[in-house]
């Protein structure tokens, strides 16, 4: 949860890019990190359980339609995300990986498990995705999602 990665990074004295003693670079970590709930994970969560679960615990198809809604509820917070937090900046910070970056890609990565490769069309999206792995190093992003994909 959020609440424990905050929590991890002040008693752990994390390195101060995770979550920024400067009180600007902080509250935009706060600002991602409070939007991205029924956001980026809602709306991620949406089109996994809509393409993956439902039809593996029903075993009834997706409907076509339901399925089209979702991925458009989906590109719309996509365009949010980096309209509004990745600007033009290689994260969503700035220029340091942060809690924010971290949260953001585990979220994203959830759809795209799902067969859904939200990076494909979006340059600016897949361009940050690689600057966040290369940032917390690459083996270390496969073995965290080896599982879901």
């Amino acid at each position: 949860s959020i609440a424990i990665l905050l929590y991890l990074a002040r008693k752990f004295k994390a390195p101060d890019h995770w979550y920024p003693s400067d009180l600007q670079k902080r509250a935009k970590v706060d600002e991602y990190l409070s939007w991205q709930h029924v956001t980026i994970r809602g709306k991620g969560s949406s089109l996994f359980i809509t393409k993956v679960l439902r039809p593996l615990l029903t075993g009834q198809p997706v409907s076509p339609e339901k399925l089209k809604s979702v991925t458009e509820e989906l590109n719309v917070v996509l365009k949010q995300f980096e309209e509004k937090f990745l600007q033009d900046k290689p994260f969503i910070v700035g220029s340091e990986v942060s809690l924010a970056d971290l949260v953001a890609l585990v979220e994203l990565m959830q759809p795209f498990s799902a067969g859904y490769d939200l990076f494909a069309a979006r340059p600016k999206l897949a361009a940050w995705r690689e600057r966040v792995e290369e940032a917390l190093g690459k083996p270390l992003c496969q073995e965290a999602h080896e599982a879901l994909l």
